[in-house]
């Protein structure tokens, strides 16, 4: 680990001369490429020098506690030594973290589709709030929510409903959100108090560019007609819905929120590739299925990730076993907690995995 160390601190080095050559700012592609690189390196970086430094610190220590006589002193050393020696290790496990193989796909956009499941009206009541959920984390992140088709019911719920998140590391905190989610309370229908279930699915995509996917445009079908809908905040009134079929795998993508009919293809293209890319990723990963379950579910009970239970004012995560009992802040956005613990839980099977390795 430690040579591998030593040699990106030396790319590092190297990289940051670079930025400091004269007119390298008047060459964009590679200003860019520098400025990325020096991203991803500056917290490794920065670790492994606090690291020698701390490692520097116990050598000091122990040279010192062998001269040293006076006890007042040799006590006064023998914390800093006990306090660096921790701080070692700290930074050791900080490395392992920093260095696991990075998602490739961590810094994109995502694109979110959210369906309801079982429970009918419901879940589409759930399927709108948990929306309303996303946009205010994505506000919380100043992170830019763009709509691109929603199927909305009359009281206010939604049976579908699809949005882009532009910022940067968007997926690499949301693509946990990927699953099913169980929401048990009692309806405002529900005359007798009894408490249901329903279900909605939430699939996460990274957006990916024209270089990721190819598109044979021969494969594609486009159709273009008015916006449908209850009339709410998804619906436009001119003929400018986009309706794309993907003939080779049924890929049916609609776009409906803008006015122009360019935007509304463009962010049609944008959904297909996303779904595209996603078979692809869902086909590499046909080895680990146990690892890796299909981000659309059916909205079956048993395929679910996370609860949200309102008499009892708790989320529970099944799947790294966290249960919080503040329902109406997570409700309103503040998701940061569950991601966090998500990311951490990750983090150490990953370890784990380096380690049998």
């Amino acid at each position: 680990m430690f040579d591998r160390l030593d040699d990106l601190l030396i790319r590092y080095e190297e990289m940051m001369n670079e930025l400091g050559e004269p007119g390298v700012a008047n060459d964009p592609a590679r200003y860019r490429k520098l400025m990325k690189e020096q991203s991803d390196l500056a917290p490794i970086v920065e670790a492994y020098r606090e690291y020698k430094k701390s490692r520097q610190d116990i050598e000091d220590s122990v040279a010192m506690l062998e001269e040293e006589k006076d006890e007042d002193m040799r006590e006064m050393l023998k914390e800093e030594l006990s306090g660096a020696k921790v701080r070692v290790e700290e930074l050791e496990e900080t490395l392992k973290i920093l260095l696991l193989p990075k998602d490739p796909n961590d810094d994109k956009n995502v694109i979110v589709e959210i369906r309801a499941g079982a429970g009918g009206d419901e879940a589409a009541l759930f399927a709108a709030e948990m929306y309303r959920l996303y946009v205010h984390y994505a506000e919380s992140q100043r992170w830019k929510v763009e709509l691109a088709n929603c199927d909305e019911i009359g009281i206010g719920g939604m049976k579908d409903v699809t949005f882009m998140i532009n910022g940067q590391g968007a997926y690499s905190k949301l693509k946990y959100e990927s699953g099913v989610h169980r929401v048990q309370r009692v309806p405002e229908t529900e005359s007798g108090g009894r408490i249901h279930t329903s279900t909605i699915t939430v699939a996460v995509m990274p957006e990916v560019e024209d270089v990721d996917v190819e598109i044979n445009e021969n494969d594609i079908r486009i159709d273009v007609m008015r916006a449908s809908g209850s009339g709410g905040q998804c619906v436009n009134t001119t003929d400018s819905a986009v309706r794309l079929t993907h003939m080779p795998t049924g890929i049916v993508i609609y776009s409906q929120t803008e006015k122009s009919q360019i935007q509304n293809k463009a962010k049609a293209f944008a959904l297909l590739r996303a779904k595209l890319y996603d078979l692809e990723l869902q086909k590499q990963h046909d080895e680990e299925a146990e690892l890796r379950r299909s981000q659309i579910g059916t909205g079956d009970r048993s395929e679910k990730i996370r609860t949200y239970n309102f008499p009892q004012g708790r989320v529970t995560d099944h799947r790294i076993n966290l249960t919080l009992y503040k329902l109406d802040k997570i409700m309103n956005g503040d998701i940061q907690e569950i991601i966090d613990a998500c990311i951490a839980a990750d983090q150490a099977a990953k370890l784990v995995k380096m380690g049998e390795n």
